[in-house]
Formats: C-alpha cells, structure tokens, sequence
C-alpha cells in the first residue's frame, strides 16, 4: 500500500522511479474515491467507484519492492534488522496520522457520528491505540462506524502491511519460485471465490474486524503480496516507451469505472475487480518497472508523486471525516462543495509534502542512526 523504498537512506541498487509515480497516482484516485463517499449511500452508487483497489496495487508494489531491496541480502542482514527497517519506514506515518486524527476529532461532527459524548480519555485512548496499530472491534471504537482506526481510516492497511512484512520475513521469502507460484494461484483463486460469490460484489474489505473484512483483507494481501514477491523473482524487462502516462491513464480509468452489475448481479462487479487486483495490477507494475523516464519533466513528476505518495495516503482522512461531516450538516451536493473537495486535495498534497520534509524523513533519520548502528 503504500510508498516502501529498501533500507532506509542507503540503497545502492537502481531505482524504480515509474514505480514512485504510479503509487503517487493511485494515492490521489484513494483521496478522490473518499471523497465521494460523502454522496453515497453504498458502495453500489459511489462516484470513483473502485478507487478501493488502489490498495491492492499498493500491496502488490510492496511485495515488488521488498522482494527487489531484500531478496539477496539475507547473508548479511538479521531479521531483526529488517523488521527494524521496516518499522522505521512505515510507522512514523501511522503517529502523525493518529495524532492529526485525534487532533480534530471535535471538529468532525454530524448526525452520523456523535463527537460530542466522546471523553478526552477515550479520545487519547483511541489516539494511542491508533498510533500503536492496535486495532479495535466493532461497537467498541469512538466514532461508531466499524473501523479498526476509528481516527485514522487508512492506517487499516498498515496492518495488513505490516502482517505481510511478518510474512515475508518468517516464512515467504524461503519458498521456492515454484512454491510462492502455487501460492500466489490459490490466493488468487480464494481472491475471486471471495469477490464474485461474497455477499459484497466487491473487495473493498479489511477496515474492520468483522468476519467479512478479516477474511476478504486476509485474501487481498495473500494474493497481491506474494505476487509482487514473485514477480520480482521472475522480473526481467521489456522495451516499454511512455510506461508511466500509460500506467497512469490505466489506474484513473480503473479506478473511475462506475458500479458493474448493480445489485442484481453482485458477482459482475466481483469479476471485475478480480481481473483488476489479480491480472491488471500485476502487469502495471511489471509495465512500471520496465519502463525509464526519458525527460526531466516525467522524471521531477514522478519523484515528487512518489515522495508524497506515503505520507498523502496516511494524513488525508481525517480531512475526510470534516469534509464528510461538512456535507451531513449542510446538505450539501456535490457542485456545492466542490471549492471545499478542491481545497481539500490541494491542502491534502500540501500538508503531506510538510509531514514528510519536516517530520517523516527528521524522524526516519534519527530512528535509523539510534537504532541500526
């Protein structure tokens, strides 16, 4: 999910600066696709319909990315080193994420949710556990919609990221190709029984501890983690010219595709989402891989998507939660917001790009001299 570079500050290996841009697309079509959750009243006639598959893209770029990064250096590196890495990289954004969240809790108000019979206590409560990536179940967490980061929506997938790293590092990455090849297939398999025979016609699941989303996000980072894991074993590179306005017009179109099926027919949509996570987003990132920037311009945009691509992903939402509240309260539609969705994208950009030059990169300094050396 996510923006994963390989060990902190110091990779001597060629980077994929496609890649970075493409993970900076799709985190822009993620803060489109909650926007539009505000008008919806189901998934079936939300606008930016499948933005939620943006997840699975980012899942399977990190099993890419981890599997390029660490693959060969097993021979010299401990797996407490690893996991100490990847803690570095990812969990200062889930912190600041928490604390923003908490920060204007108060200030999210609407018939949907109830701020005001919120305690302080349960609010730093749930601001620890958040920072802590500690889930909470249902009925027990303070907004009262089912999350498991009831401040911080996103920070769902960063437990399953961090599950995946666990994974990865106990148990995948000694597996033969031909073993992680079998596995990747029945995770695909359990992946589109899931989306096209489940109760939901689609794989927007994971965000809460009930049995459909422990089993559906169980399935999406099964599947899209150890492909990109396979794939970086079996990667080898084709000519590919435009990769990256190629590979981001293919995100936004899939992204933007409305509802397949109604809810009639659940299991098209589940189709549908299938051949995207588990043939389409595979070949994006071996298309964003293979391709190189060829001007300054393609190369200046895919670095700053990519630098902001992470800390956009875990700072948005609670700008969500006001914007949704916003919405609620004023009954507003959508052309009569628009100045406020605008505001929120552009503040959105800007407030990750301060996050992470004044907060994120500090802190992954500092963590990375006390605790690697």
């Amino acid at each position: 999910m996510l923006k994963i570079s390989s060990a902190a500050f110091a990779d001597t290996k060629p980077h994929y600066e496609i890649l970075d841009g493409l993970r900076g697309v799709a985190a822009l079509t993620v803060v489109c696709f909650h926007l539009f959750e505000a008008y919806a009243t189901s998934h079936i006639d939300q606008q930016i319909n499948h933005g939620y598959l943006a997840v699975d893209f980012f899942f399977i770029l990190s099993g890419f990315v981890i599997g390029y990064a660490y693959d060969d250096r097993w021979k010299t590196m401990t797996i407490k080193e690893f996991l100490i890495r990847r803690f570095i990289r990812l969990h200062p954004m889930v912190v600041i994420g928490a604390v923003i969240g908490g920060l204007m809790f108060y200030t999210q108000g609407c018939s949907v949710w109830d701020v005001s019979k919120v305690s302080i206590s349960m609010l730093l409560i749930a601001t620890f556990l958040n920072a802590c990536l500690i889930p909470v179940a249902p009925g027990s967490e303070i907004r009262g919609v089912g999350e498991m980061y009831p401040l911080n929506g996103p920070s769902w997938s960063l437990f399953f990221e961090y599950i995946g790293n666990i994974l990865y590092v106990f148990f995948i990455r000694k597996l033969s190709t031909v073993v992680l090849c079998i596995l990747v297939l029945l995770a695909a398999c359990g992946l589109a029984i899931f989306a096209m025979g489940g109760p939901l016609g689609d794989i927007c699941v994971g965000f809460a501890l009930t049995e459909e989303n422990i089993v559906g996000g169980t399935l999406r980072l099964l599947f899209a983690f150890p492909a990109g894991l396979l794939l970086a074993r079996i990667f080898r590179p084709v000519r590919v010219r435009g990769a990256f306005w190629i590979g981001s017009i293919s995100i936004v179109v899939i992204s933007a595709i409305p509802r397949i099926g109604g809810s009639e027919h659940l299991w098209m949509n589940g189709l549908y989402d299938t051949i995207c996570a588990v043939v389409c987003f595979p070949l994006l990132v071996y298309l964003g891989a293979s391709g190189k920037t060829t001007d300054s311009l393609t190369t200046r945009i895919c670095k700053f998507l990519g630098d902001i691509s992470y800390p956009l992903y875990m700072v948005h939402y609670p700008f969500i939660y006001l914007y949704y509240a916003w919405v609620k309260n004023e009954n507003l539609t959508f052309e009569q917001s628009l100045p406020g969705a605008i505001a929120l994208v552009i503040g959105s950009i800007l407030l990750a790009y301060l996050c992470l030059k004044l907060y994120d990169i500090p802190v992954r300094r500092f963590l990375s001299k006390h605790l690697l050396h």
